[in-house]
């Protein structure tokens, strides 16, 4: 069985950035929304508390962190002490006993011990170095910055920004009305039809 979306006033999709080219190109005649993948991100300064950190946490596990609004990459300074961050994130390391979650931290801390590359590791979520803000399934990219570099970030990838000049930790997976994904207004947008 074959089935057509035809005859609607307008579309909104979400998908991968690959599904989303399709949808522009079957649905961009029409009035649409179409999201792409997108990701959030952390951008510390060293002066967080242990309490901020408590919360970064929440916004970097809640939901396996799989969500747009999950952070996936942290932006430090260089000289950056990780130890308050992991000590932090040690809280969600109950996620290892769910086997699916398991197996990808297995699989993700096989790959970083066969390039030999430097990770830190809670014993269930992993950091490693990686200039992409999109992230792996147990894994947590970081990146550092200095006062003459700072972060590099693609509008076009990220959701949100927490830290440094961003939303406040913990209130990632609690956005207001306001707080429209991709910052469109959907009901506006159902309302202008």
């Amino acid at each position: 069985m074959q089935s057509h979306l035809k005859d609607c006033d307008a579309y909104i999709a979400t998908g991968s950035n690959n599904t989303s080219r399709y949808f522009e190109q079957y649905f961009g005649k029409y009035p649409h929304i179409i999201r792409s993948n997108k990701t959030s991100i952390a951008i510390l300064d060293g002066g967080e508390s242990t309490a901020d950190l408590d919360l970064l946490a929440d916004d970097m596990m809640l939901y396996f962190g799989r969500g747009c609004r999950n952070v996936t990459q942290v932006w430090v300074p260089e000289g950056y002490d990780f130890i308050p961050l992991l000590n932090a994130l040690k809280k969600y390391n109950y996620i290892i006993d769910e086997h699916k979650y398991r197996h990808n931290y297995d699989y993700q801390l096989a790959l970083l011990m066969m390039t030999r590359q430097f990770y830190m590791d809670t014993n269930a979520i992993l950091l490693s170095e990686n200039p992409s803000p999109f992230a792996a399934i147990a894994q947590i990219h970081y990146q550092f910055y200095t006062p003459t570099q700072p972060p590099i970030v693609n509008p076009s990838e990220i959701q949100c920004i927490v830290g440094k000049g961003g939303l406040t930790f913990g209130s990632l997976q609690k956005p207001s009305l306001q707080q429209y994904a991709d910052g469109v207004d959907t009901l506006a947008f159902l309302t202008g039809l």
